[in-house]
């Protein structure tokens, strides 16, 4: 699917080495270098954009600034930045960034991470999925259900609340401490014992080899996301 993304970049060599393969994917690129240019084509009246690519060190100010401005305007965030340190990522997930890509990167990762968080835009839009299905598992929010090769797996009600809490965000990191609050309250926002704990009983009820997991992921020192081969997504609405 092609979209309207928004490339914000001061770097003219890295600028017009996303702008190639983006435009040949067929997307519809609107380039700008500063703080101000964005903030200028956010507030001109016409469509919006699907996905913003943002670097943080630019001209004018710390990119950073742009991601509740994005957000607002309902366009999703992806940072891209060499700042590689594992505080940095958390603090822009928790501002509200979809993704962070470490530079350098490959246009292939890229493109993919793209597909993602576009993905997850446009399930947002639709009304929320009570059921899904992966190949042979299937969890029905509903009916706090799941079934494993037409077999039903007994969860507790905290393990459903975890594996509920990854669903509302398929393919995407979902950070440790929004999970513990979430889960346990935030007297248990440092607590990722009890996210290991759960996490691995989980595994041992969803996974075929609870030791190579596909589809309970750690992002290590983030969170947690929820997979499934591609091939084996099916989800529908109940």
């Amino acid at each position: 699917m092609k979209h309207r993304i928004l490339l914000i970049e001061d770097d003219p060599i890295l600028r017009k080495a996303l702008l190639a393969p983006l435009q040949a994917d067929g997307h519809d690129v609107v380039l700008a270098t500063r703080r101000s240019e964005a903030l200028a084509h956010l507030a001109l009246k016409g469509p919006t954009f699907d996905l913003a690519l943002l670097d943080l060190g630019l001209p004018d100010g710390n990119g950073e600034d742009l991601i509740d401005p994005l957000n607002a305007a309902g366009v999703p965030v992806m940072v891209l930045s060499a700042e590689y340190r594992e505080h940095t990522k958390v603090k822009m997930l928790n501002a509200g960034a979809e993704d962070y890509l470490v530079k350098p990167f490959s246009i292939p990762e890229l493109q993919a991470r793209m597909r993602v968080v576009t993905r997850r835009k446009e399930a947002r839009a639709r009304p929320r999925q009570m059921r899904h299905e992966f190949g042979d598992l299937v969890v029905d929010t509903r009916a706090h259900q799941v079934w494993r090769a037409e077999q039903p797996v007994h969860l507790t009600p905290i393990e459903f609340k975890l594996l509920e809490k990854l669903l509302e965000k398929p393919g995407g990191v979902v950070l440790r401490r929004d999970l513990l609050v979430s889960i346990w309250g935030a007297h248990a926002a440092d607590q990722t014992h009890y996210l290991r704990l759960y996490i691995s009983q989980l595994r041992q009820k969803l996974e075929d080899n609870p030791a190579s997991p596909v589809y309970l992921i750690n992002e290590p020192g983030v969170g947690y996301k929820f997979c499934a081969p591609q091939s084996a997504l099916r989800d529908s609405l109940v």
